[in-house]
């Protein structure tokens, strides 16, 4: 997960076809899907797609999102539904730190689950409790919502932070990290989790990630222990800062 680069053995990189030829009889559509899209089709790696009668789901990677903003999440899902007797089609999309999340967010609006496999692009995970925790955001992503996340692709500490929030307030450990890092050696990504009582303290370990700073990750609570948590505040959470590229 995290192709910020293609595995240094491959010799080709997949390109993504969004099969639209002849769907342009709504111009605005059409304008806004390649203006929020499809305007670098041609750095948009396919990481899983699934095409099912008029539907199509896809997992990108956005290679531009690295001279975006600093930390930009640079996964991209796409939900394409296509009217050929109008000749037109609707569409939704979402930018997400991890390929996980965006499987989640394309399972939650009809994709089978088991359909949206990711293909080897990138570095593989590095060990079982990797992928049993990438199939679980994968499978139950809808029950947390995203409040903070920061990509890193410096070379020489590849890394994601993720803040989340339950949106059961029953759930233990209502907010949660989740780190990705590449190890750039053996060529491989670990995922681990970890959580916190409050959104500051999600924030704080995240800032320290970031800095080279951090602690372990405390380990999410069973959930007899798990007490009502704290609401979010009603103004944005302050930003961490990231590491310069």
């Amino acid at each position: 997960m995290s192709p910020t680069d293609p595995a240094p053995d491959r010799k080709s990189i997949p390109q993504v076809d969004f099969d639209l030829d002849d769907l342009d009889a709504d111009k605005e559509k059409y304008l806004d899907f390649y203006r929020k899209v499809a305007v670098h089709e041609d750095m948009l790696v396919p990481l899983a797609e699934h095409h099912e009668g008029p539907h199509s789901y896809y997992v990108l990677f956005d290679r531009t999102a690295t001279w975006g903003h600093p930390g930009m999440p640079q996964v991209l899902a796409v939900n394409l539904q296509r009217d050929q007797e109008k000749r037109t089609f609707s569409f939704e999309h979402a930018a997400l730190p991890l390929p996980a999340m965006a499987q989640s967010w394309l399972i939650q609006r009809g994709c089978p689950h088991d359909a949206i496999g990711l293909a080897p692009v990138g570095p593989p995970p590095a060990n079982g409790a990797t992928r049993a925790l990438e199939r679980r955001l994968a499978g139950d992503g809808d029950h947390y919502a995203v409040g903070y996340s920061y990509t890193s692709d410096d070379p020489d500490d590849m890394v994601i932070v993720v803040a989340l929030r339950a949106l059961d307030e029953r759930a233990p450990s209502p907010f949660r990290v989740v780190v990705e890092e590449v190890d750039t050696e053996t060529w491989t990504h670990t995922l681990r989790e970890g959580g916190f009582d409050t959104l500051g303290e999600a924030l704080q370990w995240c800032d320290d990630r970031l800095t080279g700073e951090a602690g372990p990750l405390p380990p999410v609570r069973p959930a007899a222990a798990a007490s009502r948590p704290a609401g979010l505040p009603k103004a944005p959470a302050p930003r961490p800062p990231g590491r310069s590229r």
